[in-house]
């Protein structure tokens, strides 16, 4: 059995517990819980700030309490408390926790890379073995770049392997490549512990939270998205819109890497 990280102190400590602590608060302006994201806009010492996150949903019994209290008057709430969802039970609940935490956090400073998760996994993966969490639109064309890789997907695909299967594949892999879904439905922290120490693990879409801390969990490269333009993306969001419109309505995809890390050309 994987054992929860522990704290100085002994407590259990994810990762979401850490980066909670580590946020500043905010003013919450907006709230957008799309179809296919989830949109938090929060007002940081006077900068607005835009987070992302896949919505996530779940089967709910008929009767089943809201899974949102208080439609309509989110914004009674401050940002860091809309951020304390990331720890709910209740997947949509997590998906506007996981937009308030992106919203909160600062930008990473430069120098960034700009490249897209397929570019990172393909440059890293080259000659490797690659495990991808999450079927992504990508996999196809990455097989031929990299010697071996397995899909491991929460709804198989043709030719992917069960999200069950991950203790199997994981530690056999060279390079790990975990979808920021995970970060939002809870599971990053049981992932991080099946990969081999040393592996290159990579964090990768919108859902991505930009943090260091996941540097001290064993993440080296960090591939997700910086909110530009908020008003066209968040309409976007409310709209509908998939990652590709939204990336075209003003979100720049940006990677970072842990300190003494470097991309390969």
């Amino acid at each position: 059995m994987l054992r929860p990280y522990q704290g100085d102190g002994g407590e259990s400590m994810t990762i979401a517990s850490d980066i909670l602590a580590s946020l500043p608060d905010g003013r919450l302006v907006d709230v957008r819980l799309g179809l296919h994201w989830t949109a938090v806009v929060a007002d940081v010492g006077g900068e607005l700030r835009c987070g992302l996150a896949s919505t996530q949903t779940e089967a709910r019994p008929h009767g089943a309490p809201p899974e949102i209290p208080s439609p309509g008057r989110l914004e009674q709430a401050t940002a860091r408390e809309l951020a304390q969802w990331i720890q709910s039970e209740v997947a949509l609940q997590r998906s506007v926790g996981a937009a308030a935490v992106n919203a909160l956090l600062p930008p990473p400073p430069p120098p960034f890379h700009m490249l897209n998760g397929e570019e990172v996994i393909a440059r890293v993966g080259a000659g490797k073995s690659v495990a991808v969490i999450g079927h992504f639109p990508f996999v196809d064309r990455l097989r031929a770049r990299v010697a071996r890789l397995w899909v491991l997907e929460r709804h198989p695909q043709p030719g992917d392997e069960p999200e069950e299967a991950a203790g199997l594949f994981l530690p056999q892999a060279d390079v790990v490549a975990l979808t920021g879904a995970t970060f939002v439905n809870g599971t990053i922290d049981a992932l991080l512990g099946m990969c081999r120490p040393e592996a290159r693990v990579i964090v990768l879409g919108p859902s991505t939270p930009l943090s260091p801390i996941l540097y001290d969990r064993g993440v080296d490269i960090l591939a997700g998205a910086i909110v530009e333009k908020i008003d066209p993306v968040v309409r976007g969001v409310s709209q509908g819109a998939g990652f590709r419109q939204l990336h075209n309505l003003g979100v720049r995809l940006i990677t970072v890497t842990r300190p003494g890390v470097e991309l390969p050309a």
